[in-house]
């Protein structure tokens, strides 16, 4: 009897872990492991599960697959991941890469933990667990980041508390999404870091940070570099052809990229676009202004 009181409050203080502020999302296996006892593990087909369908991440590691498969080959899977019930077999709320690597390993099952979690916290769970592996490439990140905004309703302000990093950070990663697919991909595949798709994702011309990009591949350009051109490439435009309603331009992005939303400033008039209540309040939240 005592047992069980002690995992029915294990299994509250799990639920609890989706309401606190910069939670350890690397302990959430360890606080499952803690509600369940060796009964509760199940041995599962392979061809019943499925990835979670929240999982920011697209690209594994084919080499670590490889090892981790060589290990689960020789000890078996030492942890098991953990999976919901779905409509139709089980889909994967952790463990991922444990079951990719068993799949190559030539296994036909693998020990899961069932769990009932709804499609909020399994998405929170992916994402979270996600960003705080070192191998997420930025845009991922940055995905993983508009994931949880979207689906949970949280400001930046919010999601910034959640996963432990200031809004101005927050800012910057979701100013990434904006880059021409094609610059995305570089930046997923390593050829542009996180500083240089930073300084790319302030400017508005899509031709002129696709030019930057393959010049940043092709010569090596560094971030001070990059930087210096960005800096050059607005005075220029203006001597030539920019309308004294683009003098603003520049303050116009840095207030987009501060807001995380649409701004025009023209005719005397400051414009910031927002698309429903929730958005309104986010922004004003940004400018601490109280209603």
């Amino acid at each position: 009897m005592q047992e069980q009181t002690k995992r029915r409050a294990l299994g509250r203080g799990l639920e609890e872990l989706f309401n606190i502020e910069d939670i350890n999302y690397n302990k959430l296996e360890e606080k499952i492991m803690e509600t369940v006892d060796e009964n509760e593990v199940k041995e599962l087909p392979l061809s019943k599960l499925r990835v979670n369908p929240y999982q920011p991440r697209k690209t594994f590691n084919e080499e670590s697959l490889k090892e981790l498969a060589e290990s689960i080959k020789e000890h078996g899977v030492i942890q098991p991941i953990i999976v919901k019930k779905s409509i139709k077999d089980y889909e994967i709320i952790a463990g991922e890469r444990r079951y990719r690597a068993s799949r190559l390993a030539g296994k036909e099952t693998i020990p899961a933990i069932i769990k009932d979690f709804t499609d909020e916290q399994m998405m929170e769970i992916a994402v979270l667990e996600n960003l705080q592996r070192e191998d997420l490439n930025s845009i991922e990140e940055a995905l993983g980041f508009e994931m949880l905004m979207k689906n949970l309703n949280l400001t930046q302000e919010a999601l910034a508390k959640r996963v432990g990093k200031s809004r101005s950070y927050i800012t910057n990663m979701l100013g990434l999404l904006t880059l021409p697919t094609n610059v995305k991909e570089l930046v997923k595949e390593g050829k542009i870091s996180t500083s240089h798709a930073r300084t790319l994702s302030k400017l508005e011309d899509k031709e002129k940070i696709e030019e930057l990009a393959n010049k940043i591949v092709n010569e090596n350009l560094n971030v001070r570099e990059l930087e210096q051109t960005t800096k050059e490439s607005p005075k220029k435009v203006k001597q030539h052809h920019v309308s004294k309603n683009r003098e603003y331009e520049l303050l116009e992005q840095d207030l987009e990229n501060f807001l995380g939303t649409r701004v025009k400033i023209k005719n005397k008039k400051l414009e910031i676009n927002y698309e429903n209540e929730n958005d309104l309040n986010r922004i004003l939240e940004i400018i601490n202004f109280n209603k």
